[in-house]
């Protein structure tokens, strides 16, 4: 079964480049020789991987191929990590994990973690403006972003559906200021009509500016999204692809996912 045949390739020599924002050459993120650890457990083995302004990259991989753990060491949440982590060019590596979120990095973690009793506005109003120099997006901006988080403003995060959860877990973030946006498996489990609108809601968000590194397992939902793909296996990335070249590359793909 072919995984990428109904995926149209980009047109034109700029699908095989990395989008960089207009006067600027720093990456939004970059990522050398991470290794990481949890506990005595070596679970990242020397990960190389970058994103440029302005774009949206995929990491996929087989569960437990250590796409999570990369997430969860940009932010500082692993053991002791190696190597050179760089958000729009300042070095992370060292930095107390409380300080990584205010150089402008939002992320959004499979467990979701919304405020049950709360309800969805007040779980809006929660995040603390992280002094980016960016503005978080508006209230209003959320709502026309996710219409579904408008009709259930006063609604508690018990009454909302796992697609209404989902929403509310990535609106979150973009109230902080953020313009790198870590997602981890954010369509998992849900209904196609919701999954349509996150991938809505994240072409939106990239017309805007925001860098994304998007963890999915997902690979039709990805391929329409992501300029460029990184494939991990066993704590390491294995294979770099833009998206102009799936075709070119599915037998690798199919290999490398297991499908």
């Amino acid at each position: 079964m072919s995984l990428v045949a109904d995926i149209p390739a980009q047109a034109g020599p700029a699908a095989a480049s990395a989008p960089t924002a207009p006067g600027s050459a720093t990456p939004a993120l970059a990522i050398d020789n991470l290794h990481a650890w949890y506990g005595e457990s070596h679970v990242l083995h020397g990960v190389n991987l970058t994103v440029a302004p302005g774009e949206t990259v995929c990491l996929l991989g087989r569960n437990g191929a250590g796409r999570t753990s990369t997430l969860r060491a940009i932010m500082g949440l692993t053991g002791r990590r190696t190597g050179s982590i760089r958000v729009a060019g300042t070095e992370a590596i060292g930095l107390p994990r409380h300080r990584v979120a205010p150089l402008g990095v939002g992320y959004c973690p499979e467990e979701r973690g919304i405020f049950a009793s709360l309800s969805t506005r007040e779980n809006l109003f929660l995040p603390p403006d992280l002094k980016t120099g960016f503005s978080g997006l508006s209230i209003d901006e959320i709502y026309t972003l996710f219409p579904n988080l408008k009709e259930r403003a006063h609604s508690p995060g018990t009454r909302l559906s796992g697609g209404e959860q989902q929403m509310l877990a990535v609106a979150r973030i973009l109230r902080t200021g953020a313009r790198l946006l870590l997602l981890d498996e954010i369509s998992e489990g849900l209904a196609p009509v919701i999954v349509q609108a996150l991938g809505r809601a994240i072409t939106a968000l990239k017309a805007k500016g925001f860098s994304v590194l998007l963890v999915e397992q997902n690979f039709r939902f990805s391929a329409h999204l992501a300029d460029r793909f990184y494939v991990m296996e066993r704590g390491q990335i294995v294979l770099e692809i833009h998206r102009a070249d799936l075709q070119a590359n599915q037998a690798a793909l199919q290999s490398l996912l297991g499908v």
